[in-house]
């Protein structure tokens, strides 16, 4: 399954980005296997080369580990995960309230159109 991706980062960056996203929703379990270079490269569409720049970056912010002979894995370092998760809702939250800031909104009209969203049975 091809994936398709934006102009506006690097492919690479995307891509962790993605797998992050799958660990912090618990799709990608702490020790997880991840696909071997090729066969990510296979999935994504992309070249081999970029994968595993992706997994030398994951494996240099620690959130994977090669294992000699074995292959790319999840950290177990559940420490780590959390760091990760906090990581990313900071990011998402202060991407959001920029956006909400740009537009023009108060500080107190951001606050309140979260609490009515998050009030709203659907949300």
């Amino acid at each position: 399954m091809r994936q398709t991706f934006n102009n506006t980062q690097p492919i690479y960056l995307q891509i962790m980005r993605r797998l992050c996203r799958q660990v912090v929703r618990g799709e990608l379990k702490a020790g997880a296997k991840l696909p071997s270079v090729r066969e990510m490269a296979l999935q994504t569409g992309v070249n081999p080369n970029t994968i595993q720049r992706v997994y030398t970056e994951l494996e240099r912010l620690s959130i994977a580990e090669t294992r000699r002979g074995l292959g790319s894995y999840i950290t177990e370092d559940t420490f780590r995960l959390k760091q990760l998760r906090e990581e990313l809702k900071s990011e998402q939250i202060g991407s959001f309230i920029a956006d909400m800031r740009e537009t023009g909104f108060s500080p107190e009209e951001i606050v309140d159109g979260v609490r009515k969203e998050l009030s709203n049975p659907k949300a």
